[in-house]
């Protein structure tokens, strides 16, 4: 099975320095508006998913919940979760007081890839 999601050794070190501080995670990315499309981190139950949103996967044990029209859009994408230096556009991220933003980097599934997906967790 393909995985839809991935992160790279900087993202996992700070998610881990977060769970230090704030116990189990989740994250959730939007499709817009006021919380941008970065991911956001939050205390795990922090923010309710709502109805048909898509978890697309876990990192270091956290849940990656997706907007279900961002979901729709990128469907055929695989997410690589990132941290850069600086601040997002939503102040309500765990990582933001420190100095720090999560962004997610896409790439196009290949034909191949398409036809052995993992499944997703569609919010009831």
């Amino acid at each position: 099975m393909v995985k839809r999601l991935d992160s790279t050794e900087s993202a996992k070190e700070l998610i881990k320095q977060l769970k230090e501080q704030h116990g189990e995670l989740m994250f959730y990315q939007a499709g817009g508006c006021c919380e941008g499309t970065q991911p956001q981190c939050f205390h795990k139950g922090g923010f309710y998913v709502r109805m048909n949103d898509v978890c697309i996967g876990t990192i270091e044990d956290c849940e990656f919940w997706v907007d279900k029209d961002l979901f729709e859009y990128w469907k055929y994408a695989h997410f690589t979760l990132d941290v850069l230096d600086g601040f997002g556009v939503g102040g309500f991220s765990l990582e933001t007081p420190m100095g720090k933003t999560f962004k997610i980097h896409y790439r196009l599934f290949s034909q191949t890839e398409l036809a052995n997906l993992e499944p997703v967790t569609v919010a009831k």
